[in-house]
This record gives structure tokens, sequence and C-alpha cells, in this order.
């Protein structure tokens, strides 16, 4: 089939690699200059399976609003629209704990899967890239403790490997962990990974080209149309190009782009920012990858360089930086990391608009138009879950049941959340 892929982050590259593996003539359409330039430039580099989860699980809601108008508040909230507003009471309605436990569940079940597609193809295609074994959950308080009981359980229920350390344990796995901040509880999942998404995503560009995929960058497209779902247009006069499937891995645009189709899919930009420093001293440095609980920031070792994510931000302006979030990160890192990177000298900051669903998953396979498949909403998680999120579209695609169950991951669980 003659398939056209909108989008080159991950999740469109990882989608145009598997569909090309099957056979497929594939094209990518990309609005910008080249490939991972977004969501996937700067992320946290952390592919945890065990830590995907969605945001809205009992008492996230509360915990956001009583840090609000503090300092360092996980999430910052600022001029929203209508829209935001409505997601927000959309994600309260899934915060309910049978609701979470089935989303946990679902997402869990994709991340396991993808973490397995991800080392396959690092493995077998020689995707040489910074990536380091381990990743550690660190959790100040023993409120903080008892918050992730449930999602725990769920970890225990499906076999997941993971350890409960002491502080104590915790400093002899990251010895670099500064003894100064209190440490109540850790916990360590060392099947997972900390890897440099834009140099995997590059890197597997080169590979999907090797099979014959085409790109075209800079190149922003139309809204499809309800009349002709399956053809690509870059302008309002272009006559388009016709596909026999069209997958849409845009990002926040996805929305936009299908709702000529009537589907209204509420995803929102949750905005991120990251700094990358180069390491001062590798012994002060952490040897992978850890996320303060409290506040909701990643310090990753990729390679020579530190990175440091987090400082979510609902509404507001998506270029501008906001400059109490970006201290709360070189604050969390100089808690637990002090003196780790070069943070005097040519520091990259960074802010990215990460595309949520208020309930958590993403959305995969089939929009229910014909020819028109979805690949979009994976949040915060993007990383975690893009390559089994492409092999699974791919196979919907290519006719072949995916070697997972999608329940729970489709299109029409937003029509029973209603």
């Amino acid at each position: 089939m003659k398939v056209a892929v909108i989008g080159a982050g991950v999740i469109g590259i990882t989608t145009a690699y598997e569909l090309a593996t099957l056979g497929h003539e594939v094209t990518v359409f990309e609005r910008n200059g080249a490939a991972a330039e977004e969501c996937s430039f700067s992320n946290t580099g952390v592919a945890s399976a065990s830590y995907a989860a969605p945001w809205a699980k009992p008492g996230m809601l509360k915990h956001v609003l009583s840090h609000l108008w503090q300092r360092d508040t996980p999430l910052r909230i600022s001029n929203p629209s209508f829209a935001e507003w409505r997601w927000l009471w959309k994600m309260r309605k899934a915060s309910n704990s049978n609701t979470f436990a089935r989303n946990r569940e679902s997402m869990l079940r994709l991340a396991e899967y993808s973490s397995h597609r991800m080392r396959t193809l690092t493995d077998t295609l020689n995707l040489v890239h910074e990536r380091s074994q381990g990743f550690m959950v660190l959790l100040r308080s023993e409120r903080e403790s008892k918050l992730m009981q449930a999602s725990l359980q769920v970890m225990r229920d499906a076999g997941l490997g993971f350890k409960t350390l002491s502080a104590k344990e915790a400093r002899d796995i990251e010895p670099a962990l500064s003894p100064e901040t209190t440490l109540a509880q850790a916990i360590y999942f060392p099947e997972d990974e900390v890897g440099n998404c834009r140099q995997f995503t590059l890197l597997l560009k080169g590979e999907a080209e090797a099979l014959g995929v085409k790109f075209r960058f800079n190149t922003p497209i139309e809204p499809l149309t309800a009349a002709q779902p399956k053809i690509i247009r870059t302008s309002a006069q272009d006559l388009g190009e016709k596909f026999d499937a069209i997958v849409v891995c845009a990002g926040l645009a996805s929305a936009r782009l299908v709702r000529p189709l009537g589907l209204h899919i509420p995803l929102v930009a949750i905005h991120g920012y990251a700094i990358s420093a180069a390491v001062r001293e590798p012994l002060d440095a952490p040897r992978s990858g850890v996320i303060d609980e409290k506040y909701k920031v990643a310090i990753s070792r990729l390679g020579q360089r530190v990175r440091v994510s987090g400082g979510s931000e609902m509404g507001g302006n998506a270029n501008r930086h906001d400059a109490a979030s970006i201290k709360t990160l070189y604050r969390v890192l100089d808690d637990w990391f002090p003196g780790a990177a070069r943070t005097q000298d040519s520091v990259q900051v960074w802010k990215g608009s990460r595309p949520m669903l208020p309930d958590g998953p993403p959305i995969l396979g089939a929009s229910g138009i014909p020819g028109v498949w979805l690949n979009l909403g994976h949040g915060a998680s993007g990383w975690t879950l893009a390559c089994g999120s492409a092999r699974a579209v791919a196979d919907s695609i290519n006719g072949k049941s995916p070697d997972i169950d999608l329940q729970g991951l489709g299109l029409e669980r937003l029509h029973l959340q209603r």
C-alpha cells in the first residue's frame, strides 16, 4: 500500500520504519526542517515501562491544586482556555481508582511491549545511541510513598521487577546522590533505561530511508477532509496526493488535522522544560536516571551531559520561558547532584509541548474513517511507548492482529468516558 505518515518525531519515524519493513511504500510529511525537532528533541530520556502511568490518578488533581501557588509547583496553569478547563474536568473524572487502574494497566501493557521492541530494534540494527541501565524514583516523604502504593500494586500484579530501597541502598546504586537531601525511600527499576531519544530517532530515520521511505520536510499539510480523507494537501489550492492509508502522528497538531472528519480529540499542550549541560565531574553525576516524585523533575545522564527535565505548564505562551520553572530544575539538580554539571556555561534550555489526553493512555489504531489511522496522545511517555505503538499500528494497518491487546488504547474509550 501507499501510506502517508504525518509527523517525523519518534512516533512518526518508528511508525514509518515499521510500515516499510512490512513492504509498504511510505512517505513522511513533516512541517519542520528535520526529524525529532519538537517533543523528541530534548525529552527526559527516561524509557521506563514501569513508570509509564496516567497523570489522572486518585489524589493527583488535589496534589496539583495544593501546589498551584507554590514556587516549585509540578504544574503551572497560566490563563487556561475554555478547552483547557474542560480538559482538567475530564482529567478529574478519569482520576477515580477504577478508571486509573484500567488506564494504568493499558499503559503498562503497551510500555512493556514497547520496551521489548525498542531493544530489539537497537540490537538488530546496531543503533548506537547514548543509553544507560536502571531508573530510580526518589521519594522525599512518607506521604509520597503512600501515594505510590496503588501504582506499585499494579506493578506487582503484573509481575514487574522493582526494588523498594532505603536511602542507603539508593545511594549505593547512585553514589552521587547528596546526603544532605532528605530521602525517605526510593523505588528502583533495574530493567528500565535512559536513552537519547533524538539520537535513536535520527538513526532509525536512516534505516527507514534505506528501506525506501521518503521524507518531505518543511511541508505543513492542510487538515484532512471528510469528502476525501485519504488525500494529503499542502495548501488550500493544492489538488493533493492520494494514499491508500494515512497515519496521523503529528503530536498536538493531530487534533486540528482530523477535526473535519468529525473526530474531536481532547489533546492539550502540557509544556515541559529541559536543561542540558556538560558533566563537570563524573563522580558527582548520576550513573543513569532518577526522578524526584514531589516535583516531577527527572535527572538523566546522557553520555557526557546531564539533562534535567520537568516544569509542566498548561496555558501561557509556548514560546516564552517561565523563569520559575527553570529555577526549579536547577534547584532539584542542586538538591540531588550538586556540582554534577557545568551549569555556568553552554547550558541548553529547551521548552516543548507534550500532546496529552486527559485520561493518560495514547490513542492507537483505526479512526473509524476508512484509511485513516491514529498514533497520538502519548504525552510525557512518548519515548517509552513509541516503538510498541508503531508496531501495533503498523500490524493493524497490515491486517494482522497486533502482538498485544489494544483494548483501552483505541478511540472508542473517549466515547465511553463522556
